[in-house]
């Protein structure tokens, strides 16, 4: 025990006799010089002010309240969505919904409720239901077998409704607001 207390003795007498120094030699840090690192700026003109635009704008169009179906033939108005997704009706029934669409480029579909209810942990998967390609203006189904009163979304999705020629998809889902069936 007392050469451990002699070696702390030493080893602190060392220290701050010396300091954190290392022997009291200092080295001179090399001046700069410019190399591949180094920024070169150079003075000029200030850029001149933005001056405002003589230009005429036209207001925006005002929103339309709903689409005309994309089957030229077909006369019925669907409600205004998101322009990304297919416009879809969905009107509660006893235990369900009955879900309609616009036909969408002679794709097949599916169809699903998802329940809203907070759910810790892993989520189910959605029982989607399937539909064929319809050949008039609306296609629609009816899902069963949901509680009343939960609140759900519906979700549509067309797998093969196609691309435009300069290769974009054409709609090929769709999306309820919050619902409850009867």
């Amino acid at each position: 025990m007392r050469r451990v207390g002699t070696v702390l003795t030493a080893v602190a007498c060392a220290l701050v006799s010396g300091g954190c120094s290392g022997g009291g030699q200092t080295t001179a840090a090399a001046s700069p010089s410019p190399g591949s690192t180094w920024s070169l700026l150079l003075s000029g003109s200030a850029t001149p002010s933005p001056t405002p635009s003589r230009a005429s704008f036209s207001p925006t169009p005002a929103a339309v309240a709903s689409l005309p179906s994309p089957i030229p033939s077909c006369t019925r108005i669907w409600p205004r969505t998101d322009p990304v997704l297919i416009p879809i009706v969905v009107t509660a029934v006893a235990g369900g919904f009955r879900v309609e669409w616009p036909r969408q480029y002679d794709s097949n579909y599916r169809v699903t409720a998802v329940p809203q209810k907070l759910i810790s942990g892993a989520q189910p998967e959605p029982a989607w239901k399937d539909v064929p390609a319809g050949t008039g203006c609306t296609i629609s189904t009816t899902l069963t077998g949901l509680i009343a009163g939960e609140p759900y979304i519906v979700w549509l999705d067309a797998p093969n409704s196609g691309y435009e020629i300069d290769g974009t998809r054409h709609l090929y889902s769709g999306r309820s607001r919050v619902v409850y069936p009867a």
